[in-house]
């Protein structure tokens, strides 16, 4: 059985996904990107407390592009996550993996380059070298999901549902914006609209996240890959009501194939926003162009 991974956008409200959540993965401020919440170790600390003491499994995003203004507060905090009863640290920069090595934190890795998670072979060239996950990218086919799982030993955990992290970039395109046009905002998510679609954007400390228009919806696929023994479904919850993704993670949890026509039907009407499958079916082809 897959174990139900969440992303949570409210601090004062983890509690109540306790009972149908397996996994958190939590953001630490100003180390982690494309997640709703941000923590300091000190307001981390009591939360991981409480995920102890329910015996769920806490996994912490370092996944920034790290810069040497970055390193010594990144050192700072994986030597003090050590003294944490955690499972595991998402990267992105690779410098985490030297620091972890040299240091033999107790927790494990998970490789995080988003984009690149592609296949087996470098999922099993980061395992050779000590990775024991590897989060599996947004933009790959069920297919291939089932593929990597058929040929490496690490343990995958696939996004399933919620806005698809698409672009980071360090600078900060809405702030500067703004600037350029003397232009006022308060809000903190902004949205570009290209051709009906409407993407929302976060421009903050680390610059400019862009996500998906659409919400993923991998409720069916959920059942594939639960029976393929894919060890973790990932669930974000940001820019979706915090009820309405308590009462999506319930279903994600407890989907079969009895129910799964009534579960689907629920899922369906919880959703107010556009949905679609991703890259669930949708391969990527690369073209070569020819020059003569």
């Amino acid at each position: 059985m897959s174990k139900i991974m969440v992303i949570p956008n409210s601090k004062e409200k983890i509690e109540e996904l306790l009972n149908d959540s397996d996994a958190f993965l939590l953001g630490i401020k100003d180390l982690s990107v494309n997640l709703p919440i941000g923590f300091t170790l000190e307001e981390l600390n009591p939360v991981i407390k409480l995920l102890n003491k329910h015996n769920k499994e806490i996994f912490i995003a370092l996944n920034k592009n790290m810069h040497n203004s970055d390193l010594y507060y990144l050192k700072e905090v994986m030597h003090k996550l050590n003294d944490y009863a955690i499972n595991g640290v998402f990267y992105y920069d690779i410098g985490i993996v030297n620091i972890y090595h040299e240091h033999k934190y107790n927790y494990d890795l998970v490789w995080a380059q988003e984009h690149l998670t592609t296949n087996h072979y470098t999922c099993n060239y980061w395992y050779d070298l000590g990775v024991k996950y590897a989060l599996i990218s947004g933009e790959i086919t069920l297919e291939e999901i089932i593929e990597i799982k058929e040929n490496t030993k690490m343990q995958l955990i696939v996004p399933i549902f919620g806005y698809l992290p698409m672009f980071v970039s360090r600078r900060h395109l809405i702030k500067n914006y703004l600037e350029y046009f003397n232009l006022k905002s308060d809000s903190t998510i902004n949205y570009i609209v290209n051709e009906g679609n409407k993407y929302p954007i976060i421009d903050d400390n680390n610059g400019t996240s862009v996500y998906s228009a659409h919400i993923l919806n991998g409720i069916e696929e959920s059942l594939v890959l639960k029976k393929k023994k894919i060890e973790y479904l990932l669930l974000n919850s940001f820019n979706i009501d915090f009820d309405v993704f308590k009462k999506i993670v319930n279903i994600f949890k407890n989907i079969n194939e009895d129910n799964k026509e009534e579960m689907i039907n629920t899922f369906n009407k919880l959703i107010k926003e556009p949905m679609d499958k991703g890259f669930l079916y949708k391969a990527t082809v690369y073209k070569v162009k020819n020059n003569e």
